[in-house]
C-alpha cells in the first residue's frame, strides 16, 4: 500500500482533467478490459486482485492518507507538488475540499468473480461515479488499478498454465490421491523487481498451488482474501538448504556425508526436507555418496528432497529419478507408473519454464514414471518472461500490461438532464486493431465457460442479467470473495 495521499498516486496528466471534461456531464462510466493477447495458446485472462486493490488503495489508503488527515495538510501537499512540478495554482481546491468533506469514495465498483477467466475483449470491471459532483474521480483511479492489477493477473494466468500441464500428466500417471498443486512450488521472490511485486505474482500462483518460497504472499492474502494459514492450507514452504550451508560444513569437515549425516539424524530426523546437492560434484553425490548413506535416508522419518539446480534442467531432473529408482527402488502405482521410495524425490528450482516442465514430464511418463517423482519450482522467469520457439529459435518477450492489451477507458456518460451520451475510442491509426473500446454500457453474459459482451446499452438497460455485480460502493465492500472460492472459481470445483 501507498503512504501518502493517493489522490498523488496517478499520472500528472490525471490532475487536471476534473476542469477538462463537460461541466455538465453527471454520470461517468468507464471499464477495466483485457483488449487482446500476445500468448498463443491463451485467450482467457483470470479475475484477480481486484479486492485487495480496494482494500489497499481505495478503503485503507484513501482513509489513512486522505480522509482522516487534516484537511489543511492534506491541501499544503497536494498544492506543494503540484505548483513545484507542473508549474500550476489552479491544483482544484473546491473539488478537493468537497471529497474530503464527503468522507468517502463515491463510486460504485462491479466486477465478474474473482477467480474467473473471462474471454479476451470482454469487460471484467465497471467504475461509475455515485454522486453528480465526481464525474472525475472515475478515471482518476485508472493509473493506481491498471498499476497494481496486470502483473497480478499474469501471474495467475502462468500459475493456471502450469497447473493444466501438471492436470495433464497426473491424470495420466499418478494416483488419484496425489495432491496436483503441492506438485509445483514459486521459487521467485528473489527475482522479482519489488517486494511487493513479489508478494502479489507469488499469491497470484498460489491460486494453483499450494507450495512457495515467498513468505509475504500468505500475509498479503489473509489480509485480502478472508484465509488463515493455521486454519486452512493458504499456502505451504518448506525446510531447504542453500550453498552456503553446504559449502560452510565441507570447508569445515572437508566431505559432503557428515553434514548429510547430520541433517537426517540430528537436525531434521522426523521433518522432510530438500537439500541443494550441486555445490560440488552433483553426480558423485548422486551416485557415490547417497549410497553410503542410504540406511540412514531409509529410516529417516521424512522424505530427501535432492535438488539440483545447475545443468540442463531436463537432463538432470530426469536422470536423477532413473538413478534414485536403481539405488533406492520403490512401487508400481494403480495406473502402472513407478513411483521412488517415499524417502526421495527429485527436485529443481533453476530455469524451469512449462516448456520444460512439459518436456520433463513427457519423459518421466514414456520412461515409465509417476510425475510426482519430482518437485519443481518455478522461478521470476516465468512470472516475468514468455519463452517460445519459431524454426527451433528460443526467443523471449517480457510480460507487460500489453501482453493482454489492458486498459480502462469510459464509454457512457449523462447529462444533468438524464440524457445518455455514448462515448468510445476507434483510433484509424491502431494497426494493432485492439485499442477500439466498447460503446456505452456493458452487459456480461455468461455461456457455460466463456463470457461475452453486448454494449451501446444506456446505464438502466445495463442493470439486468449481468455478470458485473456491485463489490464496492461508496467508501464501502458490497461483495467479497474468500481464497478458497477463488480457487475454486479458476479451477472449476476441482482445486
Amino acid at each position: 500500500m501507498i503512504r501518502y495521499n493517493p489522490l498523488l498516486c496517478l499520472d500528472f496528466y490525471k490532475t487536471a482533467h476534473a476542469e477538462q471534461y463537460p461541466q455538465t456531464l453527471t454520470k461517468m462510466v468507464s471499464y477495466y478490459t483485457p483488449r487482446m493477447t500476445r500468448l498463443e495458446d491463451t485467450d482467457k485472462v483470470t479475475m484477480f486482485g481486484l479486492q485487495a486493490f480496494i482494500k489497499e488503495y481505495l478503503v485503507d489508503a484513501f482513509d489513512l492518507f486522505f480522509f482522516w488527515e487534516d484537511w489543511e495538510d492534506v491541501l499544503a501537499e497536494y498544492k506543494r507538488v503540484l505548483n513545484a512540478t507542473i508549474n500550476t495554482d489552479g491544483v482544484g481546491e473546491k473539488r478537493l475540499k468537497a471529497l474530503h468533506d464527503l468522507g468517502y469514495l463515491p463510486l460504485e465498483i462491479r466486477a465478474v468473480p474473482e477467480g474467473v477467466r473471462t474471454n479476451i475483449k470482454v469487460p471484467q470491471i465497471e467504475i461509475s461515479n455515485t454522486h453528480p459532483d465526481f464525474v472525475w474521480l472515475v478515471n482518476s483511479i485508472e493509473t493506481m488499478l491498471s498499476c497494481t492489477m496486470w502483473h497480478t493477473q499474469v501471474s495467475a494466468e502462468v500459475g493456471y498454465r502450469y497447473r493444466q500441464i501438471v492436470n495433464e500428466f497426473a491424470e495420466r500417471t499418478c494416483d488419484d490421491s496425489v495432491v496436483r498443486a503441492r506438485l509445483l512450488g514459486d521459487f521467485s521472490m528473489r527475482g522479482q523487481e519489488s517486494v511487493e511485486s513479489a508478494t502479489k505474482s507469488s499469491a497470484a500462483f498460489c491460486l494453483s498451488f499450494l507450495n512457495t518460497a515467498t513468505v509475504p504472499a500468505i500475509l498479503w492474502l489473509e489480509s485480502n482474501y478472508h484465509c488463515d494459514c493455521a486454519k486452512e492450507p493458504v499456502a505451504f514452504g518448506a525446510l531447504s538448504t542453500e550453498h552456503s550451508v553446504m559449502c560452510s560444513n565441507f570447508a569445515m569437515d572437508g566431505d559432503e556425508i557428515t553434514h548429510i549425516r547430520r541433517l537426517l539424524t540430528d537436525v531434521y530426523p522426523h521433518q522432510s526436507f530438500s537439500m541443494v546437492s550441486d555445490s560440488y560434484d552433483y553426480w558423485n553425490l548422486v551416485d557415490n555418496i547417497l549410497p553410503q548413506l542410504k540406511d540412514e535416508i531409509l529410516a529417516h522419518d521424512g522424505c530427501l528432497s535432492v535438488r539440483g539446480d545447475s545443468g540442463d534442467p531436463v537432463e538432470v531432473v530426469t536422470e536423477t529419478v532413473f538413478r534414485l529408482w536403481n539405488i533406492f527402488g520403490g512401487t508400481v502405482n494403480s495406473k502402472g507408473f513407478k513411483v521412488l521410495n517415499p524417502h526421495v524425490k527429485a527436485l529443481y528450482g533453476d530455469s524451469i519454464t512449462p516448456q520444460r516442465c512439459q518436456q520433463i514430464y513427457g519423459i518421466l511418463e514414456r520412461a515409465g514414471f509417476a510425475i510426482n517423482n519430482v518437485a519443481l519450482g518455478v522461478g521470476s522467469f516465468s512470472m516475468q518472461c514468455l519463452e517460445t520457439m519459431d524454426a527451433d529459435h528460443k526467443s523471449y518477450a517480457p510480460y507487460t500490461r500489453d501482453t493482454f492489451g489492458i486498459a480502462v477507458k469510459a464509454t457512457y456518460a449523462e447529462d444533468a438532464d438524464g440524457k445518455p451520451i455514448m462515448i468510445f475510442k476507434n483510433p484509424k491509426t491502431d494497426t494493432g486493431h485492439f485499442k477500439k473500446s466498447q460503446r456505452g454500457c456493458c452487459r456480461v453474459v455468461k455461456d457455460g465457460d466463456n463470457y461475452a459482451c453486448e454494449d451501446g446499452l444506456t446505464w438502466a438497460e445495463a442493470q439486468e442479467d449481468n455478470e458485473l455485480r456491485v463489490v464496492f460502493k461508496n467508501g464501502e465492500f458490497i461483495k467479497t470473495y474468500t481464497l478458497d472460492e477463488v480457487r475454486q472459481n479458476l479451477h472449476g470445483g476441482q482445486f
